[in-house]
């Protein structure tokens, strides 16, 4: 404790330093030269409106949150939650009522040797009984019903009726080209000249890679007829693809469709004609597989999509539902008509 008197004996005495109180000096770190400070734009902001919301999350703070206290703090952030009932899902898959086998067990299977020499083609018989098209246009989903009017009034809003209207029957009539291009290729009584003349059609160029693998004709524009089930059809071809006998089905479209499921309900017209084949009389031959090839009209190569014995079962029960789903409706329409002639 002396020491330190005698140290500051020693400094007063010494010239370099000096204990006399000095001016006060403020050191900063800013430019030289003097700026504006800058207005905070939150001055701007209505506070008032929202202290609630301030008070409410600083009031939080420390507090452990808690999904109401989360739901609190969304709704003054966000406002009210939009809320809306998910679809309902059905608890158990939906399974036919009347099953009836697609594939025929006291039919022989088709041997590659038995081959006919001229395919077969009947004529399809307009009767009462329901078309597979028809089925398959009166049981449509709301969703594609949704989708098919949207696409036709984008259309006609492009083209106008009249064009649409022309538009749909330059369609049916390019599709109905194409399939007469085809069976005159396919048959072996076609006309050589006629043939050289549909290679020239886009279509045609399309499917060439395909033709390549099909081989063994058995029918050709052909109509089939359920006999246990009630409902016909007119099927394209009946052919060999790859080595395995398939109903194949020829499509025209202006997008592209490398997917089946792209092809919509066209894997459900193929094996309602597949379940019609086994089961038709006309018909001495089993199909158990199927073929939906899309062709393209600037000639770009054709998707197939080839349907197993696996593929083809399922989408068979889908088929039934169908079935069960139309012979209801009209069974609903009959028992409403009495009662109309009555009012």
């Amino acid at each position: 404790m002396k020491a330190f008197p005698t140290i500051c004996r020693q400094l007063r005495s010494s010239r370099r330093f000096s204990l006399e109180p000095t001016a006060h000096v403020d050191f900063s770190t800013s430019c030289a030269c003097s700026r504006k400070k800058k207005v905070s734009p939150y001055k701007e902001v209505d506070q008032g409106k929202y202290s609630d919301l301030v008070q409410s999350v600083l009031s939080s703070r420390g507090l452990a949150q808690t999904p109401e206290s989360l739901f609190e703090e969304d709704n003054l952030l966000y406002g009210p939650v939009s809320k809306c009932k998910p679809p309902k899902q059905d608890e158990k898959a939906r399974v036919p009522g009347n099953w009836c086998p697609l594939f025929n067990p006291e039919r022989i299977k088709l041997n590659a040797t038995s081959t006919p020499t001229i395919p077969l083609k009947i004529p399809l018989q307009r009767n009462m009984i329901p078309s597979v098209t028809k089925i398959l246009q009166q049981t449509m989903t709301s969703e594609q019903i949704f989708y098919l009017e949207r696409w036709k009034k984008r259309m006609i809003l492009e083209l106008g009726e009249d064009g649409f209207e022309e538009y749909s029957s330059n369609l049916f009539l390019q599709g109905k080209r194409f399939h007469k291009a085809l069976e005159s290729i396919l048959s072996p009584q076609g006309d050589l000249k006629e043939r050289d003349e549909n290679l020239e059609c886009g279509y045609v160029e399309s499917v060439q890679h395909i033709l390549k693998d099909v081989s063994g004709v058995r029918a050709l524009e052909s109509a089939v007829q359920h006999e246990t089930l009630k409902y016909v059809g007119l099927l394209d071809c009946v052919a060999e693809y790859q080595g395995k006998l398939c109903v194949i089905d020829w499509k025209t479209s202006e997008k592209p469709k490398p997917y089946i499921r792209n092809t919509f309900d066209n894997p459900l017209q193929v094996v309602a004609y597949i379940g019609a084949i086994n089961n038709d009389a006309n018909y001495s031959f089993q199909v158990q597989c199927g073929l939906i090839v899309v062709a393209y009209k600037d000639g770009s190569p054709a998707h197939p999509h080839f349907m197993d014995t696996e593929l083809c079962s399922q989408y068979w029960a889908k088929w039934l539902l169908r079935l069960e789903e139309y012979t209801q409706k009209e069974k609903n329409q009959n028992i409403q008509k009495p009662d109309q002639g009555t009012e």
